[in-house]
């Protein structure tokens, strides 16, 4: 089985889909495109689970959740998304304590079209994988992560990449937001 991600430097595919904002009654869904965040000059990080109603998923999407300000902070957008639809993802939220008060929208992709016209549609189960995309304000990649469906991702790592793309320096392996990079090294020499 192989997979042909979109990559680094592609520009994010356009996109209208349903999703979940809230789980008040009368106000649960918005369209949302691929101009959600950059009409407002915001970088977008979308990650994506493969199934609603699952184990390793809402550890993701809370610890996603917690650190929502941490994205804000950085003018950036969360958008998280599966292949569920808009019902699933609200009946979820409604059901698990840990996702009613989420911060983000849920994107229901029901037909599988962006996942995979992003290259994550599992050609087995047909979910998608555990994918990360940070895309700038213009609409570009600039990173991609890929998990297989049974392994949780690090938040805090998301975090830490995003810090360093908006540097638009060179950061060394292990760099944290407020550490010199090596740009600023080479400058002084």
């Amino acid at each position: 089985m192989s997979y042909r991600v979109l990559s680094i430097g592609s520009q994010f595919p356009a996109f209208k889909k349903k999703a979940v904002v809230s789980i008040e009654k009368g106000k649960e869904f918005m369209e949302i495109t691929n101009d959600y965040a950059a009409a407002k000059g915001k970088w977008t990080v979308m990650f994506w689970w493969p199934k609603d109603f699952t184990f390793v998923c809402p550890t993701e999407i809370a610890e996603f959740n917690k650190k929502h300000s941490d994205f804000t902070d950085r003018d950036a957008v969360l958008i998280g998304a599966s292949t569920d639809s808009e019902f699933v993802h609200a009946a979820w939220r409604r059901d698990h304590s840990d996702l009613r008060d989420l911060k983000f929208p849920m994107l229901a992709d029901t037909s599988k079209s962006l996942a995979e016209e992003l290259g994550i549609l599992d050609q087995e189960e047909k979910v998608a994988l555990r994918a990360t995309f940070i895309i700038d304000p213009q609409g570009i990649v600039r990173w991609v992560s890929v998990y297989d469906l049974n392994v949780g991702r690090n938040v805090q790592e998301v975090v830490r990449v995003l810090d360093a793309l908006q540097t638009d320096e060179l950061c060394p392996c292990n760099w944290q937001k407020g550490q010199e990079t090596l740009t600023e090294q080479l400058n002084m020499n």
